[in-house]
């Protein structure tokens, strides 16, 4: 806790805009302009890589740009975009500006009481969906909708109100008509509005501007330089794009002359990885956890587990090593070794040229950080808020400091105020929550900080290090305040384990339920000689049982006693955003967990 009053960081300057009309198009229409045969991005198209120009792109978003002009979008209005993560989705994003609307993206897993609501609430006009799928979900919550005229799909011919359809639409448009629209869209003006995950009631439509985003894609070019300026860089997208840490770093990229790729199937990621050869990655931490676990589990099916777990541990050493002066002789020549054995075989696996990766959602914890650092990745964590849009610190790869999320963005200010909670004040900072002005009031504090409702440290170099959320700290019977979350993050980086939630809120002790992973559980019982179980047979299995209360000693290891799990449940299914139990963007619904499984969480107390 700060005493004498919060303390306040911050990194630079707060970053002026220049004079005039200034929107997010400007950035890729300035790159067409100066150098229109830039490779901005390339697209899949059977199987392959093909180039898109910056002259190209430009003049395809044109094209549905005007397609939505003529078929009646005016100034202002919203258009839903409900989509993987794919090329389209980047032209439609575009499009809806040019035209001077404002896009409201859904999260493509998105259930119809989601679907609706967001459609509702933000009251769109167009909806543009991606599939068969999505358009069968979309006539069960069309009816009561009024404000949608016009529903379109990506993947669709033109009889079926395809794209090519909607382009078709503008026939009687002129350019000057288009360029006028764009044009005339100005800083403050409405960009974007992005629901936020929705832990805890429904979600809240947060409005974000033209000049949020910029201040948001300027502080990211100017803090992450050596990532986004690296001669031939490219980045390869594949979390979900209606996530806004994902918009931001597409928005960023095509503004910072990196060439971007998509993956909307992650079941062919390595692959796309291989083929595409990205120089940085944008992950969460779970898919880090998947990563080294997996490998762990395929070193330990071919013999070769003690080898890894050696190379995994001079990783670590060697990464540790760098914060403390260097290498010692000795351990360089382990490294050198492993590198031909080990972390060569890793970096190749994700395209060969991979050196940083922006991570953000929830902490990694500082193993896998030194761990990826140490065989040539390195994991650059930031943190923020959709509030914020996205990212207000973050680790650069001059001045990363493993086990925080770095320091404020250029034009940023951190501060902690005295019960502990990170405050955030910048030209990145969103202007309001839609039809809800009391909740946008209730966000920020009387000088114009926004409250996160997140716990966080700040060093003496200015380094934010998140330590729980305000909102779920357990005060158990014995009196002892504990922030589940850094518990349930180092838990949840086992192999076997997929989720988990550290209860306790009046209670005796610290307890948590369990969910397993059920591709680890399988690997996990072969490296033992033992058949396939399904997660509800696993959930009773004694060897089993064993290898998670391992794992949740390991994680009790770095934190007192009164904050240890005593007990845990395993439970007979996983937590999954189709339950009801997870967000979009992985987070646990505490209160829908609480109350589907509130029986085993008694069990854990009797």
């Amino acid at each position: 806790m700060q005493q004498g009053g919060p303390r306040a960081v911050r990194t630079g300057p707060a970053l002026a805009q220049p004079a005039g009309p200034r929107n997010i198009t400007t950035l890729v229409w300035d790159r067409a302009s100066s150098d229109p045969a830039f490779e901005m991005l390339r697209r899949q198209v059977d199987g392959e890589w093909r180039p898109v120009t910056a002259e190209q792109f430009c003049a395809e978003v044109t094209e549905l740009a005007r397609g939505l002009v003529g078929s009646g979008l005016q100034p202002g209005e919203r258009v839903a975009l409900m989509s993987r993560t794919r090329y389209e989705w980047a032209v439609v994003d575009f499009a809806v500006w040019v035209a001077g609307g404002v896009s409201v993206p859904v999260y493509e897993t998105s259930a119809a009481e989601q679907l609706r609501w967001i459609v509702g609430d933000s009251g769109c006009s167009v909806v543009i969906l991606e599939t068969a799928e999505h358009a069968a979900l979309w006539d069960r919550v069309a009816e009561g909708l009024p404000t949608v005229r016009d529903v379109w799909r990506i993947e669709a011919d033109r009889s079926e109100r395809g794209l090519a359809a909607l382009v078709a639409c503008g026939t009687g448009v002129s350019d000057e008509e288009v360029e006028a629209r764009r044009t005339s869209v100005v800083a403050g003006d409405l960009a974007t509005v992005i629901y936020t995950s929705g832990t805890t009631g429904r979600p809240k439509g947060c409005e974000l501007t033209h000049a949020n985003l910029l201040a948001e894609i300027d502080g990211i070019l100017t803090g992450l330089h050596e990532v986004f300026g690296k001669p031939d860089a490219a980045a390869l997208l594949f979390l979900p794009l209606a996530h806004v840490l994902a918009r931001v770093i597409q928005l960023a990229v095509l503004a910072g002359g990196v060439t971007l790729g998509h993956t909307p199937d992650v079941k062919n990621l390595l692959g796309d990885l291989e083929s595409f050869r990205p120089t940085f990655l944008l992950a969460v931490p779970r898919v880090f956890e998947k990563v080294y676990n997996a490998s762990e589990q395929k070193a330990d099916a071919s013999g070769r587990g003690r080898i890894f777990r050696a190379a995994a541990a001079t990783s670590v050493a060697f990464s540790q090593a760098a914060d403390a002066g260097g290498a010692g002789p000795l351990l360089r020549v382990r490294h050198r070794v492993f590198d031909a054995l080990v972390y060569g075989k890793l970096r190749a696996a994700l395209g060969g040229r991979v050196e940083f990766a922006v991570c953000g959602g929830a902490p990694l914890g500082e193993r896998l950080g030194h761990f990826f650092r140490g065989i040539g990745l390195t994991v650059l964590e930031g943190y923020g808020l959709t509030e914020t849009t996205a990212a207000a610190t973050v680790n650069t790869p001059s001045a990363v400091r493993i086990g925080t999320v770095g320091r404020p963005l250029p034009g940023v200010t951190v501060r902690i105020a005295q019960d502990g909670e990170i405050q955030i004040a910048g030209g990145q900072v969103f202007s309001g929550y839609s039809h809800d002005p009391a909740a946008r009031a209730a966000a920020f504090t009387e000088d114009g900080y926004l409250r996160t409702g997140d716990l966080g440290e700040l060093d003496a170099a200015g380094y934010l290090r998140v330590t729980g959320r305000s909102k779920e700290i357990l005060v158990t019977a014995g009196g002892k305040n504990v922030a589940p979350a850094a518990l349930e993050d180092r838990l949840r980086a086992a192999a076997l384990v997929s989720q988990c939630m550290v209860v306790g809120d009046g209670k005796p002790y610290v307890a948590a339920l369990v969910t397993l992973d059920s591709d680890a559980v399988t690997a996990w019982l072969a490296a033992r000689h033992r058949p396939p179980l399904s997660l509800a047979e696993a959930a009773h299995d004694p060897q089993v049982a064993a290898g998670v209360q391992a794992a949740v000693d390991a994680a009790n290891a770095e934190f007192s006693r009164a904050e240890s799990i005593r007990r845990f449940r395993i439970l007979e299914v996983d937590l999954t955003e189709a339950s009801g139990h997870l967000t979009p963007s992985m987070k646990v619904r505490r209160a829908a967990v609480a109350r589907d499984f509130a029986a085993e969480i008694e069990a854990l107390y009797s």
